[in-house]
């Protein structure tokens, strides 16, 4: 994993178990690796680990066991609302950087529009930049 500089190690190590967590990769009620496991595999020490996990305990997205380790909550409702807190930060980024390009809101939309299949837009439409020019 590349670490971004400027975001704290602990919470970006957070962001990656709660995605797992929201896009179902860890399921519901599966065993979370331990620190040293994930400190290993991330190349982080292992207190920053216990940081990164105190956090999705303190969101009630994982649990410990006494002696057994640390678990993906079973309750789903938990995991669809972080998964809606997530889309709604990551479209709100998304519209911030199309509207830092400069495009209206009609072309944003034609963005997304024409992104579906997977083909680049400028494959698929006349996409016409403000002010006519194509």
């Amino acid at each position: 994993m590349q670490f971004d500089n400027n975001i704290p190690i602990y919470l970006q190590i957070a962001d990656l178990i709660r995605r797992q967590i929201v896009s179902g990769e860890l399921s519901s009620g599966s065993k979370i690796p331990s620190v040293r496991e994930l400190a290993v595999s991330l190349k982080v020490n292992p207190n920053t680990i216990a940081r990164a996990l105190a956090e999705l305990e303190d969101e009630k997205l994982i649990f410990t066991e006494r002696t057994n380790g640390k678990f993906v909550t079973n309750d789903n409702k938990i995991i669809v609302r972080i998964q809606q807190r997530l889309a709604v930060t990551t479209t709100e980024t998304y519209l911030q950087n199309m509207q830092a390009l400069g495009l209206s809101q009609e072309q944003i939309i034609e963005c997304i529009n024409n992104s579906k299949g997977g083909k680049p837009m400028r494959q698929r439409a006349n996409f016409k930049m403000r002010g006519g020019k194509k």
